[in-house]
């Protein structure tokens, strides 16, 4: 779950921290956060999502199976954060398979995801963590098979510029999947809503003792574009084959598009 300030507001169509003047200051703002609550990052997140994020995980991956099962894809999870995502790539890898390239800006996350991608268990390929901006990514053109990110993309300072650059570093036909929270309908939506609005901050200022960050999570997701909205920005951006499949009575969702061949 991502979090930071008490509340947004939106810069180039993009989420960032309450204060923020542009994009610059909004991407230190949100580095600095993650970087804050790395410690507790994985128990808040399991704890306050009842573990289903898991689930959310698992059930993205299996969505990118079949490209998953190339040894030889480029595969690039974004914004990696700890790594649960990467890690779930990762199981459906074949033995000695290319490694899955997981990048984010928030150091100490990716500290955490790095000590998770060299265990043991970790293995069918493994992945790489690399410092960087989702935003500026140091890859080739149209050099990656598959994109994923879950749970970062939200919080990037501009979405435009997000799905531009995935687009710019996806093969032609190359696949991606944007995993997120979304705002449930009717009268689950309703309750659902108290628990997000009022206990979930709550519980987060509790155990991380911090009063900002599970407060900008609401806020940043009532921020996010509604799923119509976004699958169009994926289409103005090159992307075909946009689907949004919602998760958990839409708690979250994916965005599934393919980069257009031309």
């Amino acid at each position: 779950m991502e979090s930071e300030g008490t509340a947004v507001t939106t810069i180039s169509g993009g989420a960032a921290p309450e204060g923020a003047v542009d994009e610059r200051s909004a991407a230190v703002a949100v580095r600095a956060m993650f970087n804050s609550i790395a410690p507790r990052y994985d128990l808040l997140n399991h704890l306050l999502s009842w573990n289903i994020d898991r689930l959310w995980w698992w059930r993205m991956a299996r969505l990118f199976r079949r490209v998953l099962a190339d040894p030889n894809a480029a595969v690039l999870d974004v914004c990696c954060g700890t790594g649960d995502m990467t890690m779930a790539l990762l199981k459906r890898r074949p033995a000695r398979s290319r490694p899955v390239l997981a990048v984010d800006f928030a150091r100490e996350m990716l500290s955490l995801g790095a000590r998770k991608f060299a265990r043991p268990s970790a293995k069918h390929g493994g992945a790489v963590a690399l410092e960087t901006d989702a935003l500026h990514l140091p890859l080739r053109d149209t050099s990656l098979d598959l994109i994923t990110t879950a749970f970062g993309f939200r919080n990037l300072a501009n979405y435009r510029a997000g799905l531009a650059e995935f687009h710019r570093v996806l093969k032609p036909g190359g696949q991606m999947g944007i995993l997120d929270f979304s705002e449930p309908d009717g009268l689950f939506g309703k309750i659902y809503q108290v628990y997000f609005r009022r206990v979930l901050p709550a519980l987060g200022r509790f155990f991380c003792g911090k009063d900002g960050p599970y407060n900008y999570l609401p806020s940043s997701v009532s921020k996010f574009p509604p799923p119509e909205e976004m699958l169009e920005m994926m289409r103005e951006a090159g992307f075909v084959e946009v689907r949004w499949t919602p998760y958990t009575f839409g708690v979250a969702g994916v965005f599934t598009g393919v980069r257009g061949k031309s």
